[in-house]
This record gives C-alpha cells, sequence and structure tokens, in this order.
C-alpha cells in the first residue's frame, strides 16, 4: 500500500480501520487519510532518527514509568469499585453543606422559574398566563396539557436552580444588570417578531450569596465519593507499606 525508506505499509495493516456498512466514497476517503498519515510518521521519525543521539531516544526509564503508573491506576480502580461504599446519604450531604456553606457561594445568578414561549399568533396568550400565575395543582395539570399541545418551547420545573445566563439565550431579554432586572421582576411578558414569551420568577440567588443545597447536591456528591476515594487508597497503601515492613521485603540502606 505504500513505502517509506525500508518500511511497508500492507493491505493487512489497514484491517480493522474501516467500519462495516460505510459507503465505498467514504471507506476510499478514510483510507487515503489513514496512508497519508502513515507516510508522514514515518518520515518524521525517521528524521527525527537521524539527529537525535542514542540517549535523547532512549525512553527506557519512561516507559517503565509509564507501564509502572498504569498498574498502579487499573490496581487502584479494582479496589474502589470492590471496596468503596457508594451511599452517600442526604444526612451526609446536609452535615457536609453545613459545615462547609462559605465553600459554595454561587458564581452566577441562580433562578426559579416556570417559562413559555408561545407562536405570535397563538390565540391563548391570556389563558396560558393566567394558568401560569395559579398556584393551584389543577392549573398546574392543565398548564402542562396545554404546553404540551401548543408551546413552542416551555420549562415547568421551578423547584429546580437554573443559571440565568441560560434562560437569557432562550429569551432575548436585553439587560445590562441582571441582579437588578432581578430584583425588579416577578412576571415577565416579552415578545419579539415571531415569538411571545412568558415568564414567572419564583426565586432568586444573586452570585456570592451562598448556594442552595439543591444546586449544589451532585457536586456534594462527587467531592464526598472522590473524598472516600482518596482515603481507601491511600489505606491500601498504607497497609502495603506497613505489612512489607513487618515481613523485611524492603530494606533502606
Amino acid at each position: 500500500m505504500a513505502r517509506v525508506h525500508d518500511e511497508y505499509l500492507y493491505e493487512s495493516d489497514l484491517a480493522g480501520i474501516i467500519m462495516p456498512g460505510t459507503i465505498p466514497k467514504d471507506s476510499l476517503s478514510i483510507t487515503q487519510s489513514y496512508i497519508e498519515n502513515w507516510i508522514r510518521q514515518k518520515l518524521i521519525i525517521h528524521q527525527a532518527e537521524m539527529n537525535l543521539s542514542e540517549t535523547q531516544m532512549d525512553f527506557t526509564r519512561q516507559l517503565e514509568n509509564y507501564k509502572n503508573s498504569l498498574i498502579i491506576y487499573a490496581y487502584e480502580n479494582a479496589l474502589v469499585r470492590q471496596n468503596l461504599d457508594t451511599l452517600i446519604t442526604n444526612e451526609e450531604i446536609q452535615n457536609y453543606y453545613d459545615i462547609n456553606q462559605q465553600n459554595f457561594l454561587l458564581k452566577d445568578n441562580i433562578i426559579q422559574i416556570q417559562y413559555v414561549k408561545l407562536s405570535l399568533k397563538s390565540g391563548n396568550v391570556k389563558q396560558f398566563k393566567k394558568l401560569l400565575a395559579s398556584n393551584n395543582p389543577n392549573d398546574r395539570n392543565k398548564l402542562s396539557e396545554l404546553c404540551e399541545k401548543q408551546a413552542e418551547d416551555y420549562f415547568l420545573d421551578d423547584q429546580n436552580w437554573l443559571l440565568f445566563s441560560e434562560l437569557l439565550k432562550q429569551i432575548p431579554i436585553k439587560t445590562y444588570n441582571q441582579e437588578d432586572f432581578l430584583k425588579n421582576h416577578r412576571d415577565l411578558e416579552y415578545q419579539d417578531s415571531t415569538f411571545v414569551y412568558l415568564v414567572r420568577f419564583k426565586d432568586f440567588k444573586i452570585k456570592e450569596s451562598i448556594s442552595p443545597l439543591s444546586f449544589e447536591k451532585q457536586r456534594i456528591r462527587d467531592i464526598i465519593f472522590n473524598k472516600r476515594r482518596i482515603e481507601l487508597i491511600s489505606r491500601m497503601q498504607d497497609d502495603i507499606y506497613a505489612n512489607a515492613q513487618k515481613k523485611n521485603l524492603f530494606e533502606i540502606y
């Protein structure tokens, strides 16, 4: 298939690079690209070998260190899978949050909202506004059903926190001070040349304030899990060292 100096690329070397079902045109393009990359790599390696000393090309220590790192990494992962307690209770999350609240300061403004995007031609804007303003569970169900049938887009889960910047991607609101905007708006109706946007703000938190637990729950869960992982691996390393020391399996000269 190709040659670079005294090295050859054979058809058998290309086995597996083409996925089953690939059309002939794409297969040819993939094959040509593979051959071109092979040639370029071999040419660069040949040029490097001509210009580097034997010492510069001796990677024995690096390869040994890399191999050792891979072995340790594989063993640690196996140990974690077999022995790490992955159950993290809500109580643990709450306790961690209570103790470390100052580590959970918001970097962005967040909001709890309900949001509906309607076609400008929609004749039910008033009905949507009425249902959106209601706290009656039946009205909420009606709103959900109506959104499924008529809304261009919607978000009704006002129990979860969202970044305010994400809402601004959906609605072309122009605001130069997000904090002032949030403090002075509870219900918003906005329209452009195509759509009507209805937003009901349930709550908001300003950046630099303490982030609510519900917004940080997954992050705290990851922190606790990673802490357990580090502690487990550290205990494993200490146990191996102490056991080897008792058995005189190593000496320091």
